[in-house]
């Protein structure tokens, strides 16, 4: 059961964090929060992002979706408000339901993807719905009437433009209104304003595009034309700087980008012709694809090189905020990629504050570290601590301790032990170059300064296991796990109980282990969780589904959350289309608070339920997760009115006591408790809803 041994202590380290870490957090907050009350309104969303960036490291998704809420919601250019709500997007993407396409809009102008492309901010729609919500259309407005327009083509022609055999007669002040240089040729000292046909037979321009530009001249509309010449006419803006006309062709052209297919034709007129509005149409699709788009070579020809991110600026598309969103993804789906390293390079030139430079830096730092270029990753984590990052130091120091000098990165912590005040990641640093029971008090320390460290724990487990204190492995690494639940702490505490042959217990965190990361890989990689799982289900005697209910019930009540999700799991797995067991998990996993992970069950709740009325439940789940709480009660109405039922009513009084209530309202939601008591229900949830455990339980 064992085939590749316990974990050793010699082979254990923590990982240097690829974000921002302060020495002094809750002060450098307080400090974002008072610049963002008195800085000017087209800061704050930078401040906003430069907030999400601190708080990273911390890993709240509610915490970091504010953030980014924020920032969207100040953000004033097209640019920012394409890459923001890409990114709030992606940030929930677990919430989307099946067959949503990446371009469907949430109805919130948040993440509206027609929003983005219109510049300015409306400071008080943060939960507003957006246009495409509306039942409304401005169509008939925008209209031209067929007599309106023949009114204008039935201006008499003054000049001709010969273009090989062909004359298009066109009306001289409506041309020279195009741009300054055609008003200088047509009406100005030229040659050309004293004649009535000019020769553009020599500027490669075709009789179809000469013709278009009358047309347009005449009737300022360019919906009267195929794509093709739209794109013609765009490059003749562009060279003749008639402004309006390009302006009208970029936005045109903006609304036939759908998909990938479309990206990679459209957005190279785009970058050509500095169409700002097309480019982002373009660049919407691409980040709202994300990560699938991040593994087309051809997608990443435009982001990666130094030359493209010339090409995106010049079209007003290469930012800090762009590459920002782009690296990180780049980091989660492979952190030692060449496209990661070049992102972050583009990242780096893209970087104008300090802050900017010093994550940009550190994060080189990391990836470098991570293939094992120790000197690469000691030249960037050196850079970023000149750039202000005291946690880079920590970088600095793993990067010499991996090229040998122990003794060197154990001076350098002692150096920043001393100057600094005390941090936990400082101490459990230092602990990986010193040895015996000063690594210990190390640790120790570590803990006391900051609880919440996974690493201490589980070498002093693992250094028990190796002294065959394998029951003590198991209380230290419990430590841990009752109020930080994390995968690689279950597989830890799972080794332990395989080393003691209680497969039950093993079995148990493997399930729940996969609860939380489905796609977990043990033992470095080497076995994934299920065929583990497999093996151990010929050691540990397995219950029919009627049994497993019974240990729910009795897990659910005793508050055994751990051993809940491994139930729930097992039954899963007999009945993968339960929405029924993919909600309560979503329950416990809040309890433990790992959002995430509860979010994707409930978003499969939500996609396997068999009823409009259990639909609506865990639609109006996640919308109050996502901050939509008028949303979410609806939802829960609706789901009443449907069917009277005990998680529907359980909503409506959740989403109304998440506020401030007064002694009515509050009378109002112990009613609705009571009644969600009176409805049917299978009964492991209504031990929550006494009055006196209602906010304790969930």
């Amino acid at each position: 059961m064992l085939p590749f041994g316990l974990p050793k202590t010699d082979h254990l380290e923590p990982t240097i964090e690829p974000q921002l870490k302060p020495i002094q957090l809750v002060e450098t907050l307080a400090d974002l929060y008072l610049r963002l009350g008195t800085c000017l309104e087209s800061e704050k969303s930078l401040i906003c992002i430069e907030q999400y960036s601190i708080l990273s490291s911390l890993g709240d998704p509610k915490l970091l979706r504010r953030c980014l809420r924020a920032a969207r919601q100040h953000a004033f250019d097209v640019h920012s408000k394409v890459v923001l709500s890409a990114l709030l997007r992606y940030e929930r993407r677990e919430d989307e339901h099946d067959g949503v396409s990446p371009m469907d809009c949430s109805s919130f102008i948040l993440e509206c993807p027609k929003a983005t492309l219109e510049s300015g901010c409306d400071l008080n729609s943060i939960y507003d719905h957006c246009k495409c919500y509306q039942e409304c259309t401005n169509s008939a407005d925008a209209q031209i009437s067929k007599e309106d327009e023949l009114l204008t083509l039935e201006e008499d022609s003054d000049i001709s433009f010969c273009v090989g055999n062909e004359e298009i007669d066109c009306v001289r002040s409506k041309i020279a209104a195009l741009s300054t240089p055609f008003k200088a040729m047509l009406c100005g000292s030229f040659i050309e304003s004293k004649r009535s046909k000019i020769d553009f037979s020599q500027n490669g321009i075709s009789v179809e595009l000469m013709k278009a530009v009358d047309l347009y001249s005449r009737t300022k509309r360019v919906d009267l034309f195929s794509p093709k010449i739209v794109l013609e006419l765009l490059s003749f803006a562009e060279r003749f700087c008639c402004e309006e006309m390009k302006s009208a062709c970029d936005i045109h052209l903006a609304t036939f980008v759908n998909c990938m297919e479309d990206v990679l034709v459209l957005i190279e007129y785009g970058l050509e012709d500095r169409a700002n509005v097309l480019v982002a149409s373009c660049l919407q699709v691409l980040l709202r694809e994300l990560p699938s788009s991040l593994h087309s070579p051809k997608v990443m020809r435009i982001f990666c090189s130094s030359e493209a991110r010339d090409r995106l600026a010049s079209a007003g598309h290469a930012s800090f905020l762009l590459y920002y969103f782009l690296s990180q993804v780049a980091m989660e789906e492979d952190k030692v990629s060449n496209t990661t390293v070049m992102l972050l390079e583009r990242l780096k030139e893209c970087a104008t504050l300090k802050w900017q430079k010093a994550l940009a830096l550190h994060q080189l730092g990391c990836v470098w570290l991570e293939r094992l270029e120790y000197k690469s990753a000691q030249c960037y984590f050196e850079a970023a601590t000149e750039a202000g990052h005291v946690y880079s130091l920590a970088g600095i120091a793993r990067s010499r301790y991996k090229q040998g000098q122990q003794h060197s990165a154990y001076k350098l912590m002692n150096t920043l032990i001393s100057e600094y005040k005390a941090v936990g990641w400082m101490y459990q640093e230092r602990s990986l170059y010193n040895t015996g029971e000063n690594k210990i008090a190390d640790l120790n320390t570590a803990t006391e300064l900051d609880p919440t460290l996974s690493f201490p724990y589980k070498y002093r487990a693992v250094s028990k296991a190796e002294k065959k204190q394998t029951k003590d492995a198991i209380s230290e690494i419990d430590r841990i796990i009752q109020f930080k639940l994390a995968p690689d702490c279950l597989e830890l505490r799972a080794w332990f109980f395989i080393a003691i042959e209680d497969y039950g217990s093993a079995l148990r965190d493997i399930r729940a282990m996969l609860t939380l990361e489905p796609s977990y890989k043990m033992f470095n990689v080497r076995l994934s969780g299920d065929d583990l799982i497999d093996l151990l289900n010929h050691k540990v005697q397995q219950g029919s589904q009627a049994d497993c209910w019974l240990q729910l019930y009795d897990q659910w009540s005793s508050i055994d959350d751990i051993g809940s999700l491994a139930i729930i799991h097992q039954m899963l797995v007999n009945d993968p289309l339960k929405s029924l067991l993919r909600f309560r998990q979503s329950l416990l996993l809040l309890r433990l608070n790992c959002k995430k992970a509860a979010m994707r069950c409930l978003q499969l709740a939500c996609n396997l339920s068999s009823s409009e009325h259990e639909k609506l439940i865990y639609e109006g789940w996640i919308l109050y997760d996502t901050g939509h709480r008028e949303e979410a009660l609806a939802k829960a109405e609706k789901s009443i009115l449907i069917q009277r039922s005990f998680e529907a009513f359980f909503l409506k009084a959740y989403t109304l006591s998440d506020s401030n209530l007064d002694p009515e309202s509050s009378s109002y939601v112990i009613e609705l408790l009571e009644e969600a008591i009176r409805c049917p229900s299978d009964g492991l949830r209504k031990g929550q809803v006494s009055v006196g455990t209602f906010f304790k339980y969930l």
